[in-house]
C-alpha cells in the first residue's frame, strides 16, 4: 500500500497568508483533521472528499497524495525509494510524466537534481520491465510527481489536482501583471459578500475578481474546465464514485441575478478581456462591464466594492499614483455612502495616500508582492 493508502492523509498546497481560509474551505468540502503546515495544510479525506475538493476549491493550489516516506541524505536515497515503486500502477511507456522537487534544510541542495534522480529511477524501471522508458513533458505531463525534502525526511507524492488549481481556464484573454486567481478568491471571501447586495470592480483589468465573484455566487466548481485530474492516476480511482461525485456538484449551480457583479475599467484592452473572459463562464452575460473612468462615475453607493487599483507594476508610465490614490479615497468617501470597500493594495505605500480609516488590513501576497488587502466602510 501506499502513504495515502493507509492514513488517507493529503497535503494542500496554499498561500500561507489565507491558511484559515483554506481550512475552513477543505472542512466544508468534507476534509477532515486540518493541520497547517509549511506552504499548506494536511488533511484527511475519503476518495469522494478527494474528489470533491479537487472540483470545488477555490484556494488550494495542488493536492498531493504522498506515495512513499523515506530518509534521504543523499541522491542515492532518492533513487532507491523512487525504483522500488511499481510505476506500472501508474503510467505505462507510452505515458509522459513530470518531477518538481523543493527542499529545505536538506543534504541536497539542488532540486532539479534531487528531481531528475526520480526521474531516472522511473526510467529504469520501465527499461528493467519493458525495454521502454515513459518521456518527460514539464507542461502536459500525464503524471504530476512532487518531491519534497525537509531535514533529510522525503516524501515522494503524487499530484491529485494534475497541475496547478490555480489555472482556472477561463483567462482566454490577459492584461499586464493580472491577479492571481487564489487570491482573487480569497478576496471574495474576505468580502464576505454573498449576493444581497450588488458587487463592483472599478479597475476590473481581465476580470479576475468579478469571474471568482461569478463562481461563487453561482456555485460553480473552479475546475469546470479541467479535462483530467491526477486523481484518475491513482491505482484505487472509483470512477463511478468520481461520476457521482461531479455530477453532484454541478447540481448545485445556480443562476446569477443580472446586477449583482458588476464593473468597469478605463482601458479598452481591459475591457476586451474581460468581456471574453466572462463570457467563458457566464453564458447567459449578467455579469455587466462597461469602458468607464472610475471618477466619471455617478457613485457606487451600497455595495460590495472590489478592487486591485493601479500600482507601478501594472503601469507602462508611472503616473502621478500618489495623486490618484489620494483622488480614489476621496471618491470613495463622496460618492459611495453605505458601501464597503475591499482595495488590494499590491504596494502598499499607497495605503496612506488614502486618506481614509480602514476597518482592518490582511496581508496577502501576490507573486512576488508584499500586498494587503484593506476594508474601509463607508458610513
Amino acid at each position: 500500500m501506499f502513504d495515502y493508502q493507509k492514513k488517507r492523509r493529503y497535503f494542500g498546497q496554499t498561500a500561507d497568508d489565507i491558511k484559515e481560509l483554506t481550512t475552513a474551505e477543505i472542512e466544508t468540502l468534507g476534509g477532515k483533521n486540518v493541520r497547517t503546515g509549511y506552504r499548506g495544510v494536511y488533511f484527511s479525506a475519503n476518495p469522494d472528499a478527494l474528489y470533491r475538493i479537487n472540483l470545488r476549491t477555490a484556494l488550494l493550489n495542488r493536492v498531493l497524495a504522498p506515495l512513499v516516506s523515506f530518509t534521504c541524505r543523499s541522491a542515492d536515497d532518492i533513487y532507491r525509494a523512487a525504483n522500488r515503486i511499481n510505476w506500472q500502477k501508474f503510467i505505462s511507456p507510452e505515458d509522459t510524466f513530470a518531477v518538481f522537487a523543493s527542499l529545505s534544510n536538506s543534504r541536497i541542495t539542488h532540486s532539479q537534481y534531487a528531481a531528475l534522480r526520480v526521474k531516472d529511477a522511473i526510467v529504469d524501471f520501465f527499461r528493467d520491465k519493458t525495454g521502454q522508458r515513459p518521456s518527460v513533458d514539464t507542461r502536459y505531463p500525464d503524471l504530476w510527481l512532487n518531491l519534497h525534502i525537509e531535514q533529510d525526511q522525503a516524501v515522494l507524492a503524487l499530484d491529485t489536482s494534475g497541475g496547478s488549481l490555480h489555472r482556472r481556464s477561463y483567462r482566454r484573454k490577459s492584461v499586464k501583471a493580472p491577479m492571481a486567481e487564489t487570491l482573487a478568491a480569497s478576496i471574495i471571501r474576505y468580502s464576505e459578500w454573498h449576493g444581497e447586495r450588488p458587487l463592483y470592480d472599478p479597475f476590473c483589468g481581465s476580470g479576475t475578481l468579478l469571474c471568482e465573484a461569478y463562481l461563487y455566487l453561482s456555485q460553480t466548481p473552479p475546475a469546470l474546465f479541467r479535462r483530467q485530474f491526477g486523481f484518475e492516476r491513482l491505482p484505487d480511482f472509483d470512477k463511478e464514485l468520481y461520476t457521482t461525485v461531479r455530477d453532484a456538484a454541478f447540481a448545485r449551480v445556480k443562476t446569477v441575478d443580472e446586477g449583482l457583479i458588476t464593473g468597469s475599467d478605463i482601458d479598452e484592452g481591459a475591457i476586451s478581456a474581460s468581456l471574453r473572459n466572462c463570457e467563458t463562464l457566464d453564458k447567459k452575460g449578467v455579469v455587466k462591464i462597461t469602458q468607464q473612468d472610475v471618477f466619471d462615475l455617478d457613485g457606487l453607493e451600497n455595495r460590495t466594492i472590489v478592487c486591485n487599483p493601479p500600482y507601478g507594476i501594472r503601469l507602462q508610465h508611472r503616473a502621478d499614483l500618489n495623486g490618484f490614490y489620494k483622488r480614489f479615497g476621496d471618491f470613495l468617501k463622496q460618492r459611495c455612502k453605505g458601501s464597503t470597500a475591499y482595495v488590494y493594495f499590491g504596494e502598499r505605500e499607497y495605503i496612506k495616500k488614502m486618506g481614509l480609516r480602514a476597518s482592518w488590513k490582511k496581508v496577502l501576497s501576490n507573486g512576488g508582492l508584499d500586498g494587503r488587502l484593506v476594508r474601509y466602510d463607508m458610513y
